[in-house]
C-alpha cells in the first residue's frame, strides 16, 4: 500500500519480534504453570516486568518504536502463550497519552514514565464508551469517581485503570490502590483473571482530554483483542493440526479422514482470513489512511464468529483429549471466546459497515493502493471503459446476446488496440510486463464496468510457456489484438476433477493426429480454437504421464458440437471427434507432455479465481445497497432501516473484505515470484461459498421480488440477483470442484496424510 506513512518495520523485523517474544514468554511464563498463575497478581507483575525490559511496555509510545503492526505480533504471541499480560492496555494507554499536553497533571507524567518500566499495570475499562451496555456506567462529581465497571481483565494486578465516560465524554484515570476502588473478582468461561470494579467516590487522579486517540480506542482495541485471540486459536489449531497426523483410528491416522481434512482446511480458511485483515486493518491504522476503521470493523465483524467457530472445531478434532483441563486446548478456547464477545460482539460493527453502504450515498468498497502505476492504469481504465463500454452499449448488447453476454467481439477487438489484454505478457510476446497487482487493478475495473471479457489469459501463458516459436508467431499476436477467443476440452463425462482419467484418444497416422472421443461442460465452445487435452499412450503409468495437448480450430471437420442450455442462462456444450485429423504441429508441449502443460499454465491463473469471484460478488453487493436505497426513496419505505436486514448486509460486507483480501494474498504471492496452490485453493473455496450465500441472504431480504427475473415486471436489478444465484453454483463446481480443493488444502497446506 502506498499512501500514508510508508512503514517503519519489514516483514522480516516482525519475524524478528515475534521469535525474540516467544522466546521470552518460554523462558518466563512456564507451560505447565500457565493456567494456575493467569489470574495471580505476582506472577503478572513479573512478567509485565520482563516484558518492559524488552521495551514492548512503550509500543503505541512512539512510532518509531512500533505501531499497531508491531503489537499484533506482541499479542498474537501473548494469545498462544495463554498470557494476560496487559499489552492492549498499555498500547491504548499509550496511544492516548500520545494526544495529551506536555504540560499535563503530575499523574499522567508519573504513569508515562512507569508504563515504560513496567511498574504500572494499567486496566482500560471502556464500561459507559463502549458498545455493550452491559460494559458498566461511570459518572464523575466534583473528581469523584462513582459507578462500575465490568468484564476488566488482569484487575487484581492493575496500579492504575483508565475508565470510559458515557460515549464522546472522554476516559479517566483512577490509581486502584484509592479509597473507594473495589475490585470484585468474577469467574468467567469457568476460569479465573476477570473482575468487576466498583467505585465509591473515588478519587480521579487525572481526566484525558478528547483526542483523536480516543475517538479511535474501539477499533484499535478490537484489532489487538483479535490479535490476541487469533495467537489462541492458531496455537490450538497447531496443536490438533499435529495430533490428527500421529493419531489412529480404524488402522490409520484420523488425518486421513477426508471429513477431518476438510473441517480443518475450513479452520485454515478462517486463521487466514483473519490474520489477513489484522495486517490489513493495522497496516491502514499506522499509516494513517482514513479508511482503517471499515478495515477493522469488516475484521471484527468476521473474526467474532470465525475464531470462535475455529476453536469449536479444533476441539471436535482433539476428542475426548481436548477437554481435559491439563491440555493446552481448553485456555485457548477461553482466551477466543473471552476476546471475541467483547464489544458488543460483532452487531455494533456490523452497524457501521452498514451505515457506510446503505446510509453513506453510493459507497463502494474501499479500493487497494497498489503504488502510482496501478493508480494510474486505474483511472485510465475508468475512462477508457466510460467511452468504449457506456451503459448503453451494454444493455443493448445484453438484449441482443443472451447466450454469450460475456463476449462481444467488436468490444474485444477495441481492447486489444489498448494492449491491456497482455498487461502482464513479458514484453519479448509484445506484453506490458506489468505488475499482477495491476491485472487485479484491470480485473476490478473490467467488473466494475459490467465489460465483457477477452484474450484467452490460460492459453496465453500455455503458448508463452511450452508453444515453439512458430505457435509463439502465429497464435499470440491475434489473441492480443482481441481477435481470437479460445476455449478448453477438458472434462468428459467420466473424468470432471479427476481430468488424469480422460479417454479421448489422438492417435499418430502419417503427418497427422487422428482425434476420437468425447468432451463435456464446454462453456466457450464457440469460440475460435479449443484447447485439447488427449490420451496419446494408453498404457502410461501414472495415467497422466499419458495425456498430450492440442491446439485446434474449432470447425475442424469431424467435430460435432451439441449445445445445452445452462441453470444460468447460459449454454455449455456435448462435443463429440470422429476421426478428426490435425496436423502434427497442433501438438502443443511434448509428447505426453501434456499434464504439464495443463497443470503449468493454470498455476498462475488460478492465483487469480478466487479474486475474480470476490470482485463479482463485491459489485453485485454494492448494486444492491444502491438498488435499496433507491427503491426506499421511491416508494417511501424505510427497508434499508431494518436492523435486521442492516446486520445481514454488514455481515456481508465484511465477508466480501475477507474474500478480496484472500485473492490478494494469493496475487502477491505471485508478485514475489511464487505459486499460490492450497493459498489460491483457499481464495477460490471462500469467494465461491460466499457468492452463493449472498444470493441466498438476497432473497431473504427482498422475498419474492428478488425472483424475478430479467424482463419480468418490478425484477429488482433486472433480475441480477436470482440470476447470479444460479449462476454461483458453476463457481463452486468448476475449475476444481470446492470438495477437492478442501483436500488440496488440507494436504498441501496442513501436510495431512493422503
Amino acid at each position: 500500500m502506498a499512501d500514508g506513512v510508508e512503514p517503519r518495520f519489514s516483514d522480516e523485523d516482525r519475524v524478528l519480534l515475534r521469535d525474540s517474544v516467544r522466546g521470552v514468554l518460554a523462558r518466563h511464563w512456564h507451560t505447565d504453570a500457565r493456567a494456575a498463575i493467569a489470574a495471580e497478581p505476582g506472577p503478572l507483575h513479573e512478567i509485565w516486568r520482563v516484558l518492559a525490559g524488552q521495551g514492548l511496555s512503550a509500543l503505541g509510545a512512539d512510532p518509531a518504536a512500533g505501531g499497531l503492526g508491531e503489537a499484533l505480533v506482541v499479542l498474537q504471541e501473548l494469545g498462544r502463550a495463554a498470557c494476560p499480560a496487559p499489552m492492549i492496555d498499555a498500547f491504548l494507554v499509550n496511544r492516548f497519552l500520545n494526544d495529551e499536553p506536555d504540560d499535563t497533571s503530575p499523574a499522567i507524567a508519573a504513569l508515562r514514565d512507569a508504563l515504560a518500566t513496567g511498574d504500572a499495570l494499567v486496566c482500560v475499562a471502556p464500561a459507559g464508551a463502549d458498545p455493550d451496555p452491559r460494559a458498566g456506567r461511570i459518572e464523575i462529581h466534583d473528581d469523584r469517581a462513582h459507578g462500575h465497571a465490568a468484564f476488566v481483565d488482569a484487575a487484581a494486578a492493575a496500579t492504575h485503570f483508565l475508565l470510559g465516560l458515557a460515549r464522546g465524554q472522554g476516559f479517566v484515570l483512577v490509581d486502584a490502590r484509592a479509597p473507594g476502588v473495589e475490585v470484585t473478582p468474577v469467574r468467567a468461561m469457568g476460569t479465573e483473571g476477570m473482575a468487576r470494579v466498583t467505585l465509591r467516590d473515588a478519587p480521579v487522579a487525572a481526566r484525558l482530554s478528547a483526542s483523536t486517540a480516543q475517538h479511535a480506542w474501539l477499533g484499535v482495541s478490537r484489532i489487538l483483542h483479535a490479535a490476541r485471540a487469533w495467537g489462541a486459536a492458531d496455537r490450538a489449531f497447531e496443536l490438533a493440526v499435529d495430533y490428527v497426523k500421529t493419531r489412529r483410528q480404524f488402522g490409520q491416522p484420523v488425518g486421513r479422514f477426508q471429513a477431518i481434512q476438510h473441517k480443518l482446511a475450513d479452520n485454515l480458511i478462517a486463521l487466514t482470513g483473519v490474520r489477513l485483515a489484522l495486517q490489513n486493518a493495522a497496516e491502514h491504522f499506522d499509516r494513517g489512511i482514513a479508511h482503517w476503521e471499515v478495515f477493522a470493523n469488516a475484521l471484527w465483524s468476521f473474526a467474532t464468529e470465525a475464531l470462535r467457530q475455529v476453536a469449536l472445531q479444533t476441539h471436535h478434532a482433539f476428542g475426548a483429549i481436548g477437554y481435559a483441563e491439563d491440555h493446552e486446548a481448553p485456555r485457548h478456547f477461553r482466551r477466543v471466546h473471552l476476546d471475541m464477545v467483547r464489544h458488543g460482539g460483532a452487531r455494533a460493527a456490523n452497524e457501521a459497515l452498514a451505515a457506510r453502504y446503505l446510509d453513506d450515498g453510493h459507497a463502494e468498497f474501499p479500493e487497494y493502493d497498489f503504488g502510482p502505476s496501478a493508480q494510474d492504469l486505474r483511472h485510465e481504465l475508468r475512462d477508457w471503459l466510460a467511452e468504449h463500454w457506456p451503459p448503453a452499449r451494454r444493455a443493448e448488447h445484453e438484449r441482443n446476446d443472451t447466450t454469450h453476454r460475456e463476449f462481444h467481439a467488436g468490444f474485444a477487438r477495441e481492447l486489444g488496440q489498448t494492449g491491456w489484454i497482455g498487461l502482464t505478457w513479458p514484453e519479448p510476446f509484445g506484453g506490458m510486463a506489468r505488475s499482477p497487482f495491476e491485472l487485479l487493478v484491470y480485473m476490478e475495473e473490467m467488473e466494475r464496468a459490467g465489460a465483457p471479457r477477452a484474450g484467452a489469459p490460460i492459453q496465453s501463458a500455455a503458448l508463452m510457456l511450452y508453444g515453439s516459436p512458430e505457435q509463439q508467431r502465429r497464435y499470440l499476436p491475434e489473441l492480443l489484438r482481441g481477435e481470437v477467443m479460445y476455449g478448453m476440452w477438458y472434462s468428459e463425462p467420466d473424468s470432471g476433477s479427476d481430468l488424469a482419467s480422460i479417454r479421448t484418444r489422438a492417435v499418430r497416422d502419417g503427418d497427422d493426429w487422428v482425434i476420437n472421443g468425447q468432451k463435456i461442460w464446454t462453456t466457450t465452445y464457440w469460440g475460435d480454437y479449443m484447447w485439447l487435452a488427449a490420451r496419446t499412450d494408453p498404457d502410461a503409468r501414472p495415467p497422466h504421464a499419458g495425456i498430450s495437448m492440442f491446439l485446434l480450430p474449432s470447425d475442424t471437420p469431424g467435430i460435432t458440437r451439441t449445445p445445452m442450455r445452462t441453470m444460468y442462462d447460459g449454454e455449455f456444450c456435448n462435443t463429440f471427434f470422429d476421426d478428426v485429423r490435425v496436423p502434427a504441429d497442433a501438438l502443443v508441449g511434448e509428447l505426453n507432455g501434456g499434464w504439464q502443460v495443463l497443470v503449468g499454465s493454470l498455476g498462475t491463473e488460478r492465483a487469480y479465481v478466487g479474486g475474480g469471484i470476490a470482485i463479482k460478488t463485491a459489485r453485485q453487493f454494492e448494486a444492491l445497497c444502491d438498488h435499496l436505497r433507491r427503491s426506499d426513496a421511491d416508494d417511501g419505505l424505510a427497508q434499508h432501516q431494518d436492523p435486521v436486514l442492516r446486520q445481514s448486509i454488514g455481515r456481508f460486507a465484511a465477508r466480501i473484505e475477507i474474500g478480496r483480501l484472500l485473492a490478494l494474498n494469493s496475487v502477491t504471492l505471485v508478485a514475489k515470484g511464487l505459486e499460490p496452490t492450497w493459498e489460491a485453493a483457499m481464495a477460490k473455496v471462500f469467494a465461491g461459498e460466499l457468492m452463493e450465500q449472498f444470493g441466498e441472504a438476497a432473497l431473504d431480504l427482498l422475498g419474492m421480488r428478488a425472483t424475478l427475473s430479467r424482463g419480468s415486471v418490478d425484477a429488482p436489478l433486472e433480475g441480477q440477483l436470482e440470476q447470479k444465484l444460479r449462476h454461483s453454483l458453476m463457481w463452486v463446481i468448476s475449475i476444481g470442484t470446492n470438495e477437492i480443493q478442501r483436500s488440496l488444502i488440507a494436504q498441501r497446506g496442513l501436510g495431512l496424510p493422503r
